[in-house]
């Protein structure tokens, strides 16, 4: 191997490109909505995986809520507060799912809502 064929190596573009914090955030929410919502299609058949779907997401909405509550971080303190308020609500209106005295669809809507707003925030 040459020298020069070596510093192509060392200095070429990685494989995957470099994941910022916006991406991993999009990525996890967008997983775990995906499997709420297909979780909730087969909830008469499976309800346990219902239930754990369910988990991840208060799960989720649960760090959300940390790291915006964090005075170090750097949202806009409207922001912060409206993702704050979005996380209370999923943990109540996710207890009343599981007392089948709500359905699932407020959930998965909040979900999409922060998933097309991270889309768009990635676009910049």
């Amino acid at each position: 191997m040459t020298p020069q064929t070596i510093a192509q190596r060392a200095y070429a573009q990685p494989a995957a490109p470099t994941r910022t914090p916006r991406d991993t955030e999009y990525e996890a929410i967008s997983r775990i909505t995906h499997r709420l919502k297909a979780a909730a299609a087969r909830k008469a058949t499976d309800f346990g995986e219902f239930v754990q779907a369910l988990h991840e997401n208060r799960r989720l909405w649960s760090v959300l809520a940390t790291d915006v509550a964090d005075a170090d971080n750097a949202l806009p303190n409207n922001l912060r507060a409206r993702i704050f308020y979005l996380a209370e609500f999923t943990e109540q209106h996710s207890s009343q799912v599981l007392g089948n005295k709500a359905t699932i669809e407020p959930l998965l809507e909040i979900n999409m809502a922060v998933l097309r707003g991270l889309r768009q925030m990635r676009g910049n």
